[in-house]
């Protein structure tokens, strides 16, 4: 895993701008703290950071390639598990390689089939080919959007880059915040409309989509997205295929020349992938590593909730034992997640998921003291449905997101003229229909699976994104590359088309998953109630984060203060009633997450200089 960058300019000679290039590049030394390189041209300017995990001899970017009268410059970030297959493809046709790493054959892919290579590429990635001889620019992002990819567009002038503090140092790209940006903010949440950018001026590659751009304009089109089609298998045909599936995927993700780990939580979607991961290390008379996280008092003050009814730390040590890893657990003690809420913000360039956040991106800083790869159980939940919206009659009959339900809730902590000036109602509809619109229906569906249909489309395209945001910026932060195999693009096309009430197979969330890791992990385990991603719940969280927020509202040059109803968030601050849930993107969120959000929306207005147009 790396960090990309680069511009094209037609009015330039970008050979002469080596200083700005490395500027850009700079911010994502944290992506890629092994190695740097440039290549520069009077045109296009092409810039990577690298993290070293396949070939370090042979994976040094900008990769050139030079054939047929060609000159490709490739920057990529990402990770192929099908690079076998395709090396010896491409052989066949050919191609020689002086390494084994895949960002030689994600290259000769390219060389060889244009843009035709991408249905052929199992991975994860985010990529940009620059060709010489033509002035062209191919950019590219994986199916399900795992690896980001931003962009910013001006006369005569084009950037693109791994994260949005790339595109900030450059000159011409300014941290302004339009009306719509606000709304992505503070209406849409971490669940930011697909391609949205929130600072104007500044997109996103949408998953499954590529850019190509030439002296003639820029052009877009989707090479892949979900499509629907009558499920052709019973039910125990079902479950094994998707036992096969998983076990593949985890197989092919374990490839890597530094050492891997798992992320385990003791549930069902984080026990399967060590399980299968666990199997193949003893194959190989190997132990496989697992991290665990955890919070200084949870033992004492944990308070189960609908989305977290059980603790993790029993369940660890209980799949840990059985399936005999070297186990280590990260304990996070408040200061540490206190003062990480804007190292948080700092990764993903946005206000985010707050204390879920800071926690992850410690997490992983004491994870690559052992480790640089890791593979996790996320986005089990939006690929096999196992969100309590995908039970709760209210959420399904809901006319809007189920994760953005009680809006009106959210709205009294925002001030009144920012009210009238974003319509959050009216935002959040346009951005729902719009959603709706794209769903891939299928003929003579009945209306109760139609219905789960849209949310499972919901989930995996606008709530899903929320995860990978947050896995991969956190992650990468500290130069950790986290895997994700739920989101292997074969099991999600195959799992899509499962009818839902196979999906619930037994009655029960993600039934289908579990009928399929029948004798791979223990009946307990199988049975258990999903718990995802721990907060902390002890009460010298609140106390710090209220005092925070506090020492916000009383500094009248805080930025926030232009955002929100100062006497109602300080009302609500100084309340006394610390299990107040109040409804927010996605969960009832308690105070010490709410407290910690508003914080954090401070911090990144302060520290990007954000303006508000």
């Amino acid at each position: 895993m790396c960090g990309i960058a680069g511009w094209v300019q037609w009015d330039a000679d970008l050979t002469r701008e080596a200083a700005t290039l490395e500027a850009m590049c700079e911010p994502l030394s944290c992506r890629g703290p092994d190695d740097k390189g440039a290549w520069l041209s009077p045109h296009a300017a092409v810039g990577h950071r690298r993290l070293v995990v396949v070939d370090p001899a042979g994976g040094a970017q900008p990769m050139t390639l030079r054939r047929e009268g060609q000159t490709l410059v490739l920057t990529y970030n990402g990770e192929l598990y099908n690079t076998a297959e395709l090396r010896a493809e491409l052989e066949a046709r050919g191609h020689a390689f002086r390494g084994h790493s895949d960002t030689e054959v994600l290259l000769a892919a390219y060389a060889e089939w244009g843009p035709d290579c991408l249905p052929r590429l199992n991975g994860i990635f985010a990529f940009g080919v620059w060709d010489e001889a033509r002035q062209h620019l191919f950019l590219a992002r994986d199916r399900l959007g795992v690896k980001p990819l931003f962009f910013a567009e001006r006369p005569g002038l084009f950037l693109f880059a791994s994260e949005l503090k790339a595109l900030l140092a450059h000159p011409v790209v300014e941290p302004v915040v339009d009306r719509e940006g606000l709304a992505e903010v503070l209406v849409m949440g971490p669940a930011r409309t697909p391609g949205h950018g929130v600072f104007r001026g500044v997109a996103e590659l949408k998953p499954g989509c590529w850019l190509a751009l030439d002296q003639d304009g820029l052009r877009t089109g989707t090479y892949w997205r979900l499509e629907s089609r009558p499920h052709p298998h019973d039910l125990e045909t079902t479950a094994r295929r998707v036992h096969d599936l998983l076990e593949d995927t985890v197989q092919r993700q374990l490839v890597s020349d530094v050492p891997v780990c798992t992320l385990l939580s003791g549930g069902l979607d984080s026990s399967a992938l060590t399980a299968f991961a666990a199997a193949a290390y003893r194959r190989e008379g190997r132990a496989l590593r697992t991290f665990s996280v955890d919070y200084v008092g949870n033992d004492r003050h944990f308070h189960p909730d609908d989305f977290q009814p059980t603790p993790d730390a029993p369940w660890v040590r209980r799949v840990s034992g059985f399936l005999g890893t070297d186990h280590r657990e990260v304990l996070i003690d408040t200061a540490r997640l206190v003062d990480a809420l804007t190292a948080a913000v700092r990764a993903r360039d946005l206000p985010g998921m707050a204390d879920v956040d800071a926690s992850l991106y410690l997490f992983s800083r004491e994870i690559k003291r052992e480790a640089t790869v890791a593979l996790s159980g996320e986005c089990a939940d939006e690929v096999f449905g196992g969100y309590p919206w995908f039970r709760r009659e209210e959420d399904i009959r809901s006319d809007t997101f189920p994760w953005a339900r009680r809006l009106e809730t959210r709205l009294r902590l925002l001030a009144p003229e920012v009210v009238a000036e974003l319509k959050p109602q009216a935002y959040l509809e346009r951005r729902y229909r719009e959603a709706l619109t794209e769903v891939p229906r299928l003929p003579g569906e009945e209306p109760g699976e139609a219905r789960m249909r849209e949310i499972m489309y919901l989930t995996l395209t606008r709530w899903m994104p929320v995860l990978l945001d947050r896995k991969d910026r956190m992650s990468m932060a500290v130069g950790l590359e986290v895997r994700v195999p739920y989101c292997d693009h074969r099991l999600v096309e195959y799992v899509w088309n499962i009818p839902w009430s196979m999906k619930r197979a037994g009655g029960v969330e993600k039934g289908i998953l579990r009928r399929a890791l029948r004798g791979v992990l223990p009946p307990d385990v199988l049975e258990r109630r999903k718990s995802p991603y721990p907060k902390t719940h002890n009460p010298d969280y609140l106390e710090a984060v209220r005092g925070w927020l506090l020492d916000v509202l009383a500094d009248p040059g805080a930025p926030i203060l232009a955002l929100i109803d100062r006497k109602a968030v300080t009302g609500l601050a100084r309340d006394d009633t610390p299990d107040l849930d109040v409804p927010f993107f996605g969960q009832l969120m308690r105070l010490p997450q709410l407290f910690a959000y508003l914080v954090q929306v401070d911090s990144w207005m302060r520290e990007y200089r954000v303006t508000l147009a």
